[in-house]
């Protein structure tokens, strides 16, 4: 197994950090690897939003909704969805963008988000840095919207926090391969077997490495899927000027 295969098989969501500095060399790098990630038809409708001061870090961690670990780790990236710069450059040639108006743009834009992130990912933990991605700045939007300045079609997707390991945290076990890898047609039967099987793999793990509040997958999953999990992210969407409807 070659070493990209291997940073990418043994990796896991670190949340305790040294205040150690990241060097520009090294930051520039991670986020020149996100710059070079992929984007639908050219778009280039990702931008990263670098955050160091230690006071912002710390509205951060607040916004997510209480993650010390954003305030800890020296270094947070926010990955802005960007339509705004797409809206300029056809403003230039005299035309109007209207693909910000559907539900397909959103999903691209989320998409080549995803892959920058994982790029990103890869380049900090191949440079001996730990990261944790972080959903919980959509918990709050808006307040991201204001504190980073995002004009209008733009939207923060996710954040990455990134930094010097200091507890290095423990690998969690997924689910069977069964329920990820489909060969040619998704494979639905035995789903609640293999499911339950994981179940009791997991329980065992958090009882390994001593934690007792440790739930089940079911449990975990059901405890923010039977909600909406940031009900807010809706109209802070239609409020930056994108559509769902179409």
């Amino acid at each position: 197994m070659n070493s990209v295969i291997d940073t990418l098989t043994r990796h896991r969501s670190e949340r305790s950090f040294l205040d150690t500095a990241i060097s520009d060399e090294i930051l520039d790098a991670i986020i020149a690897s996100a710059y070079r990630a992929p984007t639908s038809v050219n778009s280039q409708q990702v931008s990263v939003i670098v955050t160091r001061d230690s006071a912002r870090r710390r509205q951060i961690a607040g916004i997510a909704g209480g993650q010390p670990w954003i305030a800890q780790a020296p270094v947070f990236l926010t990955f802005v969805l960007d339509m705004h710069k797409s809206e300029q450059a056809i403003a230039m040639n005299g035309e109007t963008q209207i693909a910000h108006q559907s539900i397909e743009s959103l999903v691209s834009g989320c998409t080549d988000i995803g892959i920058a992130l994982a790029s990103a990912m890869t380049a900090a933990r191949s440079a001996g840095l730990g990261v944790v991605p972080i959903g919980g700045i959509r918990r709050s939007p808006d307040e991201m919207i204001d504190l980073l300045a995002l004009p209008s079609l733009t939207f923060p997707v996710v954040g990455l926090a990134l930094g010097y390991v200091d507890e290095p945290a423990h690998q969690k076990p997924r689910l069977p391969m069964e329920t990820f890898r489909h060969e040619e047609t998704y494979q639905k039967e035995g789903m609640p077997a293999l499911i339950a099987r994981y179940n009791q793999e997991i329980q065992q793990h958090w009882a390994t490495i001593g934690r007792t509040d440790g739930d089940s997958w079911s449990e975990s999953v059901g405890g923010y899927y039977k909600h909406i999990y940031f009900p807010n992210v809706l109209p802070a969407v239609i409020k930056q000027g994108f559509g769902t409807e179409k």
